[in-house]
């Protein structure tokens, strides 16, 4: 063992700035925009539970996706909610691994869902008459466990390997949370095989899922094209509509990520992926859904009318 390797019990997180003020700044714009996200997907959640018109392999992915958002934000922004808050930058080692682990599990996760739930989409416009046989909820919920599973398999070789590299002295990670970036940067032993694996896994995760997508949407569009009425194919393709602008958003952040103008500056570009990820992404999806969504909007309105006869209480006579 080199001289300068060493056991970390933990890292401290440099997070965004030293300036007191800016943290508190930061902290009350974080706090709203988690508590909105939480609020957000958890309506999604709700609403495609109870109510009837929502139960469809659509929904069914959705109010899944929103669980998963809920999970990622909440592996990184409830711990940088303390640091800001406390001033205190420190995390254990254990709570940092598992932190990071979390993070990319639920996001690989997340790809691959979207990745499904392109293909329902595909399934449901240009195969409408195959479409109740094929998606049953029996398929539907296999097609999610795999995600799950895909992206545990996917991503828990590379943290194998992670630890059982040693860590060099330092113990200071540039970042707000336990990222892998930062992370590599502080092990002592070779890291080629590391990065080679991270790599694949990125590829596959990203730009399969995404190739999955894309093949979807080819299909989808040519098929709207051949719909005669204008308003037909404004009303077919306004069903996949919100499922495409968040692929968009969380595609495009994590791409925005490698064609970063230089070395020097990936660490700054990567807390601001980061946060694309962790807070805007997950607050603009419900409303991304519901605004573009009247069956969503619907739902919401017949849920707010129970909640406001609930509140009154029955009527005495």
């Amino acid at each position: 063992m080199k001289s300068n390797e060493s056991r970390i019990s933990e890292f401290i997180l440099l997070g965004f700035t030293d300036i007191r003020m800016l943290q508190l700044l930061f902290f009350v714009i974080l706090l709203f925009a988690y508590f909105s996200t939480i609020t957000g997907n958890a309506l999604i959640i709700i609403l495609a539970n109870i109510d009837y018109r929502l139960q469809t392999p659509m929904y069914f992915f959705l109010w899944n996706f929103s669980v998963l958002e809920i999970g990622f934000t909440t592996a990184v922004i409830p711990q940088t909610l303390s640091h800001l808050l406390t001033g205190h930058k420190n995390i254990p080692y254990v709570s940092c691994i598992i932190q990071s682990f979390m993070y990319f599990h639920l996001g690989t996760t997340e790809f691959f869902l979207l990745a499904v739930m392109s293909y329902d989409r595909y399934l449901a416009i240009c195969n409408p008459l195959r479409y109740p046989s094929i998606m049953q909820k029996s398929l539907c919920t296999l097609l999610l466990f795999c995600c799950w599973i895909g992206g545990f398999l996917l991503i828990i070789g590379f943290f194998i390997l992670l630890l059982q590299i040693p860590m060099c002295d330092s113990n200071i990670l540039d970042h707000f949370f336990c990222d892998n970036t930062p992370l590599m940067k502080l092990l002592c032993g070779d890291t080629r095989f590391l990065q080679l694996f991270e790599f694949v896994a990125a590829v596959i995760s990203l730009l399969g899922t995404l190739s999955i997508s894309v093949a979807s949407y080819i299909n989808i569009i040519k098929t709207i094209l051949t719909i005669p009425s204008a308003s037909g194919r404004k009303k077919t393709f306004s069903t996949c509509a919100s499922h495409f602008i968040v692929v968009s958003i969380t595609y495009g952040s994590c791409i925005f990520l490698y064609i970063s103008p230089s070395q020097a500056s990936k660490v700054e570009i990567g807390k601001i992926v980061a946060i694309l990820n962790t807070i805007v992404s997950p607050l603009l999806n419900p409303f991304i859904y519901s605004l573009r969504n009247q069956q969503v909007q619907e739902a919401f309105k017949d849920l707010l009318k129970q909640v406001a006869v609930f509140i009154k209480g029955p009527r005495k006579t």
